[in-house]
């Protein structure tokens, strides 16, 4: 990879900060977005360019990174990206999405030569600002090698998984785990604050045994003070377990785990905490 040869799009919560350590690290050349007044504000801060068009991004990059909300939006990017890409180029996809979109999107680019990685990740934006963002790769393993150190910059592990898809199929047993972690973790804090036991002796106990976990640590204490305005939006939790659930479904999998978590967000989500973090599902589970 040349110097500042990369672009990304998507500049949210997550994309932001993924795209500022590509910029630290001397590779970004240009951003894009669908608010195109977020683009600008940054290329400005970082002396990028703001693309007008994806194309034009794609004509001024090697490798293009993003990081978007629905499969919809993946596929829509990348065939704005297809008339401008390089023979070669590689488009790397951070964004959670079925793998048959994946797989879909990977089509449309071998058509004009480029090559496309689904490479969902995990970490939450603490991971993206840190630097530490675990990242599960499907698509060719030697073009994966030659997009590795672009993916170096905001990762703490890169693993391939095989071919494409396998990166948005790990990812949806990710999030099964992290739906079931979040509702046992809220569920035993609502029994802790029921019973009047004192968090300062709570978490740190609880977090130094066999309960203890990621999400008890991040978001154990902020939750049990009414604070959610960190993290993952349980919106996107939401999005996400959609497409799970239609993975373990024609997987023949057990899905219960997923109906339950979609069912809690959905309501949080109809009460208007949609832009909560996912730890807003201690709401459910407080005493009445």
């Amino acid at each position: 990879m040349t110097h500042r040869s990369a672009g990304f799009i998507g500049l949210g919560a997550m994309g932001q900060p993924m795209a500022r350590h590509l910029h630290a690290r001397g590779l970004l050349a240009a951003v894009g977005n669908r608010s195109a007044v977020k683009a600008q504000a940054l290329a400005a801060e970082l002396d990028v360019a703001a693309a007008d068009t994806l194309a034009q991004l794609a004509a001024a990059c090697d490798v293009i990174a993003m990081c978007v909300t629905a499969d919809a939006d993946v596929l829509g990017c990348v065939a704005a990206l297809r008339p401008g890409l390089r023979k070669g180029a590689i488009v790397i996809d951070h964004s959670t999405v079925a793998s048959e979109t994946a797989q879909r999107a990977a089509a449309m680019l071998v058509e004009v030569g480029a090559h496309f990685l689904d490479a969902p990740v995990s970490g939450g934006v603490e991971g993206a600002r840190n630097g530490k963002l675990s990242v599960m790769v499907g698509g060719d393993a030697a073009v994966l090698e030659r997009a590795r150190p672009l993916l170096e910059c905001y990762a703490a592990r890169i693993t391939w998984m095989g071919p494409s898809g396998s990166g948005q199929a790990t990812k949806a047993v990710n999030q099964v785990l992290v739906a079931g972690i979040a509702a046992a973790v809220c569920e035993g804090l609502a029994l802790g604050a029921a019973l009047g036991l004192a968090p300062e002796r709570l978490l740190p106990t609880l977090a130094a045994g066999a309960a203890g976990n990621w999400f008890l640590d991040k978001r154990g204490a902020s939750m049990l003070r009414g604070e959610f305005d960190v993290g993952f939006k349980l919106a996107l939790l939401h999005k996400d377990l959609g497409i799970v659930q239609r993975i373990a479904r024609d997987a023949g999998s057990d899905h219960s785990v997923i109906d339950k978590a979609l069912a809690d967000y959905a309501q949080l989500m109809a009460q208007g905490h949609g832009d909560e973090d996912i730890s807003a599902l201690i709401r459910l589970k407080h005493a009445r």
